[in-house]
């Protein structure tokens, strides 16, 4: 593949896009690549100051952008069913569900009101929710794509571990996390898998963004606020100097994903450069278990019993009976 960049987006004028963790980092340059290429575009985070803040610098590079701010909070599953519940009264149908939002390696083990690793349901879990209820909207969409975010750590030693999902028992900051991002690449390749089977007409694709100089490792050390995140922020400061891409070219793998004409179904998109840290967009590397179809299903289930979400087929809506 040859250098893909923004200026290859397809014109996106007519689509509706929604992007979870939007008001920066990989989020931000996402949502402002598709306002400026005519996309209908409704971000979400946790912080409606960012979010106003995020819109007016959007504006500011892309006046009259159709942009709006809608408040999701990914460590909360009641706020996914209420963003998810306003989203259906106001459309019918969205053509593009990017699921980015996440945190990453709290040095302490932080908990949910929900009772999940912080982790494991910002970055999976609460995105599992949100696609099954926006299903019926995707569904009404010709071409609907849903890209999900994963990382490298999903390469480096990441399990399923079904008998520990919320880190009870030892937690291990990017196991954690690890685990949470190779949720996400398996739960891409099983919506494919479930759609293909189903009818459901989506194309399901995954990014990762290689190494991208955000601000996501700082905030994950903020929610710990030890000792032990001292070797993290002294990683972070001289890392990305390095290895390290800018936000705005690491977020190009996703918009690939979501935009490309060329992007396959079941796709993995990532830098092609060192060890996938930054580079030309092209087909990132899969860990062999993150194929395993077996352990997909199961935790497709698992992930059904905790969120109490049911994957509605086309034309229904998928109701959420967490309590």
């Amino acid at each position: 593949m040859t250098s893909w960049s923004i200026r290859d987006i397809p014109p996106q004028r007519g689509r509706l896009v929604v992007i979870t963790g939007a008001t920066g980092g990989l989020g931000y340059q996402t949502a402002l690549a598709l306002a400026g290429a005519g996309a209908q575009v409704v971000l979400t985070g946790r912080n409606p100051e960012k979010g106003a803040a995020a819109l007016e610098n959007i504006r500011a590079v892309h006046p009259g952008a159709a942009i709006r701010y809608e408040t999701l909070d990914l460590a909360s599953l009641a706020s996914v069913q209420s963003f998810a519940e306003r989203f259906r009264r106001e459309h019918d149908t969205l053509d593009i569900l990017i699921n980015n939002g996440g945190v990453m390696a709290p040095p302490t083990r932080q908990v949910t009101a929900d009772g999940f690793e912080l982790q494991f349901e910002t970055n999976y879990l609460s995105h599992f929710a949100l696609t099954a209820q926006l299903l019926p909207l995707l569904t009404q969409s010709r071409g609907a794509r849903v890209v999900n975010l994963s990382s490298l750590a999903h390469r480096f030693g990441a399990s399923i571990h079904f008998d520990d999902l919320n880190g009870q028992r030892g937690y291990k900051a990017f196991a954690a996390y690890g685990q949470s991002k190779l949720a996400m690449l398996m739960f891409t390749f099983e919506l494919q898998r479930r759609s293909d089977a189903q009818g459901w007409g989506l194309r399901s694709l995954a990014a990762h963004p290689g190494l991208a100089a955000t601000a996501l490792l700082h905030n994950g050390q903020r929610l710990g606020g030890d000792a032990k995140a001292s070797w993290m922020e002294t990683l972070s400061g001289w890392l990305p100097s390095l290895l390290a891409q800018s936000a705005s070219d690491g977020a190009l793998p996703t918009l690939y994903a979501a935009t490309s004409p060329d992007a396959v179904k079941a796709g993995y998109c990532g830098p092609t450069g060192f060890m996938e840290f930054k580079g030309p967009v092209g087909a990132a590397t899969v860990a062999p278990r993150a194929r395993d179809q077996a352990v997909a299903a199961k935790l497709w289930q698992v992930s059904e019993k905790l969120t109490g979400v049911q994957w509605a087929p086309a034309g229904t809506m998928a109701e959420r009976r967490f309590a």
